[in-house]
């Protein structure tokens, strides 16, 4: 092992102070929730370089994507003009690769730059070490690949990000912050100082929305830039709409289906009591044909209304020339063609909206579906700086297209039979909850 100090040029601050020091002591697990331009990469970089010196290991250091971990680490600079790969010494390096980004050092370690959108790197190796880096925008399938890798061989797992609504890194936060094996720490502005509040008071009068700043500067959860539902689901949150919404069984329950091709397939069952639309289960599954999902409907306890699917059900399907339309038809599932031809997807989204103040769910049996509604988000225009009028299409836009499907159904549907007092009655156990 080379001896030389580390790190080589980088003294770090005061708020980094604690997770290098619980990475010292041999902490497997940390989770380092940090506020924008807080030098969360410079930190782990700079540690993940001394440990690999230290002991031979395998490093991967992850990004969301290969061209964002080429961009941010390989090819970047601080502000003071050092690039990420000159806080490596010379005198460790036995060789660079540019065509993986890879690092070889002469005491056998190996750190390497790789994408969690190709998560066929990962599969057949053996790191010791990883880092995920904006582990908010990435997908849980590469640390599910990863983590039964570390647990066998008692390696270590860094999670540093800013947060990006309540996906899987807000779980993990959660989890990690009860955890005595973790070591979790969340950084706002306020608790680091390193960014001053007239500075994002700045960037905001520049054209930072408020709602980006809290979650870029306060690391706020809550806040989703260009979130089409998260505003309407936390005044659900405060209303206690989202809690204990059980199956009335004198109303009957219909159901809106998003029916995926390659993508998974949607149910949302739902009952309108009084002028109420409450949501009381949903169903997610992937690469199933129609049999299974009659077989769900005729498993579940309920008594069916209406069936909802939007207007390419109807498609008939080139390897056997009839559509699921025709195919749930003889499986005695009876769907109504909903005018989403007639409609954008824009018109259907203000729909759902409209339909929000009347919206109840059961928040056991629909945690995908909240999830799903909580991320919901535009896509983002990186040329032009600006979201377009469309939605990302990610693990969440599908129980969205199926609640968007149910809202347009909904809307003309009327409610059930159930009496005032017991409506109070339920509404007072759904507050009983929170």
């Amino acid at each position: 092992m080379t001896k030389i100090k580390l790190p080589h040029n980088y003294v770090p601050r005061d708020y980094q102070l604690p997770i290098l020091q619980a990475l010292d002591s041999g902490v497997k697990r940390a989770l380092w929730c940090v506020h924008r331009r807080a030098g969360k990469d410079l930190t782990i970089w700079n540690w993940i370089i001394k440990r690999l010196n230290e002991k031979k290991a395998i490093c991967f250091y992850i990004f969301p994507t290969y061209s964002q971990a080429k961009k941010v680490i390989w090819n970047s600079q601080t502000k003071d003009g050092i690039s990420f790969l000159d806080f490596i010494p010379k005198e460790l390096i036995a060789k660079k690769s540019q065509s993986d980004l890879s690092i070889f050092f002469k005491n056998g370690s190996m750190l390497q730059l790789i994408g969690s959108d190709n998560t066929d790197r990962i599969v057949g190796t053996a790191p010791t070490l990883c880092v995920f880096s904006e582990a908010a925008l990435q997908n849980s399938t590469a640390w599910d690949l990863i983590r039964p890798i570390l647990t066998e061989n008692e390696g270590t797992a860094i999670f540093i990000s800013t947060p990006r609504g309540k996906n899987w890194f807000y779980d993990l936060y959660n989890m990690a912050k009860i955890n005595d094996h973790w070591f979790c720490e969340k950084l706002s502005i306020d608790d680091t100082n390193a960014i001053s509040k007239e500075v994002v008071e700045e960037e905001i009068k520049a054209g930072m929305s408020e709602e980006l700043a809290k979650q870029e500067f306060y690391v706020s959860f809550i806040s989703l830039e260009g979130s089409y539902y998260i505003k309407y689901m936390d005044q659900m949150r405060l209303d206690g709409r989202i809690g204990n919404v059980p199956y009335d069984q004198s109303a009957k329950v219909h159901t809106a289906w998003d029916l995926g091709v390659n993508d998974p397939s949607c149910i949302i069952y739902f009952q309108m009591i009084q002028n109420e639309i409450h949501i009381i289960d949903s169903y997610e599954k992937n690469n199933e044909g129609m049999h299974h999902y009659a077989k769900e409907l005729q498993d579940k306890p309920y008594i069916y209304g209406k069936h909802f699917a939007p207007h390419d059900i109807a498609n008939r399907e080139f390897g056997t020339g009839l559509s699921r339309l025709s195919i749930a038809s003889s499986l005695g599932v009876s769907f109504e063609i909903l005018p989403t031809l007639k409609m954008t997807k824009a018109d259907g989204i203000e729909i759902a909206r409209g339909q929000f103040p009347r919206i109840w769910i059961d928040e056991k049996k629909n945690q995908k579906l909240i999830k799903s509604l909580e991320n919901y988000r535009r896509e983002f225009d990186d040329r032009n700086n600006v979201y377009k009028n469309k939605p990302v299409h990610d693990a969440f836009s599908h129980f969205a297209d199926s609640f968007r499907y149910m809202c347009i159904g909904a809307k003309n549907l009327s409610g059930g039979s159930m009496s005032k007092e017991k409506l109070d009655q339920l509404k007072r156990e759904v507050f009983n909850v929170f």
